[in-house]
């Protein structure tokens, strides 16, 4: 069982995992929760016991209604350089594989299903899955050193799954560039690209984060929650049924009790007092 203490000495228990071998740190911090990549030797690559981790982790967070925000972080020089192909290669073997990338694919989309916003602190190199990971997180913010690419192709291995959350981040063209060629692109390049949503001098990063979390925690949280599921819900739809979806949940939202009040405060000119806060 791997129990982590917040800043309040609170026990968070993020659930049964075989082994807490200090892969990935987690902080807990008024409502915020930091999962801190920790194989900075290996420049965080995503070995099969990282993804582990991470995906015990963010199930644990799902449920925890005192997590308001979700930040990713790597430590090190860089933030992650895609999977561990090290430990692909010492294995060769397809089922060995194939586990590694149905984990992959089961953490990066739990990330989107997650009530509470997730953020990715890029200060290094984000390259393959790494890059991946950038584009999976709702909002991600980019020290000015960061750098991108899907550089797989560079190995003979065309980067396939960080092209899904890639392709609904950037246009098609951009995407297919940076897949074809394996080349990075710095921090102002992925901000023009869609990729993240700042890009801030090393010495801004935290602030700029902190920025963006602030705003959020000031916001209702059952809102921010049904906000983003109906986001992930609609946007690959058909744009018909994109609007029923999102009807749907307008009209829901308006008459929960934190949208009465929001609307209630509004009008009357004051600071909403939102539910659960």
């Amino acid at each position: 069982m791997i129990i982590h203490l917040d800043r309040d000495m609170t026990a968070i228990q993020l659930s049964p995992a075989p082994t807490d071998t200090g892969l990935l740190l987690v902080e807990h911090d008024r409502g915020v929760v930091t999962l801190t990549l920790n194989r900075p030797e290996q420049y965080n690559a995503l070995s099969a016991a990282l993804i582990a981790e991470l995906q015990t982790a963010v199930a644990a967070l799902a449920d925890n209604d005192s997590v308001r925000v979700v930040i990713i972080a790597g430590a090190g020089k860089a933030f992650c350089a895609g999977h561990d192909l090290k430990e692909i290669r010492s294995h060769a073997d397809p089922d060995f594989e194939r586990g590694v990338f149905e984990r992959c694919r089961r953490f990066m989309t739990a990330l989107t299903r997650l009530p509470q916003p997730v953020i990715a602190r890029v200060h290094g190199t984000a390259f393959a899955a790494g890059c991946q990971l950038v584009a999976q997180c709702d909002l991600a913010v980019a020290s000015t050193e960061a750098r991108f690419a899907t550089s797989g192709v560079n190995f003979g291995v065309f980067c396939s799954t960080p092209g899904v959350p890639l392709a609904r981040n950037v246009s098609r063209k951009r995407a297919m560039e940076m897949l074809l060629t394996g080349e990075p692109i710095d921090a102002g390049t992925a901000l023009a690209y869609g990729l993240v949503n700042r890009a801030v001098t090393p010495d801004r990063l935290d602030a700029e984060v902190q920025g963006l979390v602030k705003s959020i925690l000031a916001k209702s949280p059952a809102v921010v929650a049904a906000g983003k599921k109906t986001f992930y819900e609609q946007i690959d739809e058909n744009l018909t049924q994109a609007y029923r979806v999102a009807t749907t949940a307008m009209v829901d939202n308006l008459k929960s009790e934190d949208g009465k009040e929001g609307i209630a405060a509004f009008v009357e000119k004051r600071k909403p007092k939102w539910k659960g806060k």
